[in-house]
């Protein structure tokens, strides 16, 4: 049976920090090389962990404290709890409460990060707070763009995809005019391409109780 010395530990586990430290989020999987062991791997995240070396967003992804340091340092330490967004749960797109909130459509600050996905609801918290995702049909899952923030690709909804899938995953709830009114929404802002584009997606879902609900929301 081959043995690891403590000295090629040692110099492994400086390997390791080496090839991760600067890395915007990263797993395991990403470690794997020759002479370094699954077990071994393990044992080294887990004291990384404990010692705040490093962070976890969910289980299996990680990143470093060195890389956060360095992250608030250009001051893109926002855009990265955006870019864990996505890092966290491939196939999604920030969405919902939380782009609103940022395009001043909705009045309420979000307290989670929101967004849509192809997989299944699911939530996640970490250091930076509650990651929410809701699943949305293949069809619906357009309407965002790539933001690219010092090399972190950020998925985002535009505003009139935002709101799109804010109504859309409420519309079973949405009885008549008072409920989408107390949603306290405020899409006043929104320009002829946003109406066109949103007005696109009604089209695109077709159902009747949709655009009865947007009819509510530009109704005054």
């Amino acid at each position: 049976m081959y043995i690891i010395r403590n000295d090629m530990k040692n110099n492994l586990t400086e390997i390791i920090w080496k090839k991760i430290k600067m890395l915007p989020v990263f797993t395991a999987d990403d470690l794997v090389f020759a002479g370094a062991t699954r077990g071994h791997l393990n044992i080294i995240l887990s004291r990384w962990s404990k010692s705040g070396k490093i962070f976890r967003l969910k289980k299996g992804i990680y990143g470093s404290a060195d890389f956060l340091r360095e992250a608030d340092k250009k001051r893109i330490l926002p855009a990265f709890t955006e870019y864990a967004a996505n890092a966290i749960y491939p196939s999604s797109y920030l969405s919902l409460e939380y782009v609103l909130y940022g395009h001043n459509i909705l009045t309420d600050m979000p307290k989670n990060f929101t967004s849509v996905s192809l997989g299944k609801t699911a939530v996640f918290s970490n250091i930076f707070g509650r990651y929410i995702y809701h699943k949305i049909k293949k069809d619906l899952f357009l309407g965002f763009t790539v933001e690219n923030i010092s090399g972190l690709a950020i998925l985002k909804a535009s505003r009139a995809k935002a709101l799109f899938d804010y109504l859309y995953l409420r519309k079973n709830i949405l009885a008549d005019e008072k409920a989408v009114r107390a949603l306290r929404l405020d899409p006043d802002g929104f320009t002829a391409k946003d109406r066109a584009e949103f007005d696109k997606y009604l089209r695109l879902e077709g159902s009747e109780k949709l655009k009865k609900i947007a009819f509510y929301l530009w109704k005054h």
